[in-house]
């Protein structure tokens, strides 16, 4: 299949979502975006959204461009916004600097835009060219695109298990199955997700912080931390509690559940089984997506695990298998339901597969969903 646009084109345009990524886990709710402003095969200006309220990629670009963004070709990794939000529309600004053409990797999804600044540049005299390095640009941004499509957060579960498939023995152990390297790597996982959740008997068993601990420059902005289940609240002593105060956490719970937590720690009520129901996880989604919440990161334990995935709902898994067996029967397996499909052929497969080695441990990471 042809790549549309030319070896420039996909170059430039590689360059603007190189830009993007800067701004992982700092966008959100707005999408990550970068631009890129070109005489012939000179960069002239370039920009990124690094923060949400903090100016977009196209003006960022343009002003630094400054007057050789005239008759200029602007690279954009999605559609100019045509919308007042928290910044102004970047539309006007684009007209206004004279550019002669500008090429687009994805229109932008958001129905406040939607076509409309492709079509006021079109009406302007400008040349556009929509759809190149579309895919990784959408990649880029499942998260944005799932919240202003499908009206709710992107789902993603992480595990980690030995080489017989157990995240955790019989009695809840599972400190460590997946090496240090592996373990950095979820850290990352951690500061590009708006939100962790881990279900009620993980927390018990493993007492989690649920934080990004890298250190970089800025610090991470840290994920809502959420608590998924349980008929008695977070404890005191616990790591969560003793944070919460400087870093939300929230605990779900059964609406007719009595359930006393600590100060800092929200309690948010579903009336329908919290590990049963497929209607709990929506409804618990919905919610996430009232508070513009765009993703959700999920490390276990088994029960939660399946009650997403059983739902419906899951997006994007990260799977890590280390060179370890435990060779326990009654251990516990990443999934416990009963079998999506009959057959072994009619199971869930992941598409755009990878997998990468980290010093022993195999990460395998898929989609369920492409958007």
């Amino acid at each position: 299949m042809n790549e549309l646009g030319s070896p420039l084109d996909r170059s430039m345009m590689r360059r603007a979502l190189e830009l993007a990524e800067k701004g992982v886990g700092w966008t959100s709710p707005n999408p990550m975006v970068g631009a890129v402003v070109c005489r012939g095969e000179e960069i002239v200006g370039e920009g990124y959204h690094p923060k949400v309220g903090e100016p977009h990629a196209e003006p960022i670009a343009l002003d630094q461009a400054a007057v050789a963004a005239k008759g200029a070709t602007l690279y954009v990794t999605l559609e100019p916004c045509a919308h007042h939000g928290r910044t102004p529309p970047c539309l006007n600004r684009v007209i206004e600097a004279g550019v002669s053409r500008v090429v687009i990797a994805m229109e932008d999804p958001d129905p406040r835009t939607a076509g409309r600044s492709i079509k006021a540049l079109q009406e302007h005299g400008i040349e556009t060219l929509v759809g190149v390095c579309e895919q990784e640009a959408r990649q880029l941004n499942f998260p944005f695109i799932s919240r202003v499509t499908r009206g709710r957060p992107w789902v993603v579960l992480k595990y980690a298990m030995t080489l017989d498939g157990r995240i955790a023995t019989s009695t809840g152990d599972s400190k460590w199955i997946s090496n240090e390297a592996s373990r950095h790597f979820v850290h990352d996982l951690r500061r590009r997700h708006r939100s962790i959740l881990v279900g009620y008997r993980t927390y018990l068993n493993d007492d989690p912080m649920l934080t990004c601990t890298l250190d970089l420059d800025p610090a991470p902005r840290q994920p809502l931390r959420i608590v998924y289940g349980g008929r008695e609240g977070i404890g005191g002593n616990s790591k969560l509690a003793s944070s919460a105060k400087e870093r939300p956490v929230i605990q779900v719970v059964l609406e007719q559940d009595i359930v006393q937590n600590p100060e800092g720690i929200e309690t948010v009520r579903l009336n329908q089984p919290i590990l049963s129901s497929g209607d709990s996880v929506r409804q618990f989604l919905s919610i996430l997506q009232e508070r513009e919440i765009d993703s959700l990161l999920i490390e276990g334990g088994a029960q939660t695990l399946t009650t997403f995935l059983e739902a419906g709902v899951v997006d994007e898994i990260y799977a890590f298998i280390a060179p370890k067996i435990h060779n326990e029967a009654t251990a516990i397996s990443p999934f416990m339901g009963h079998g999506v499909k009959p057959s072994i052929s009619e199971t869930l497969n992941l598409m755009n597969v990878e997998s990468k080695n980290f010093e022993g441990d195999t990460l395998v990471h898929g989609y369920l969903n492409l958007l």
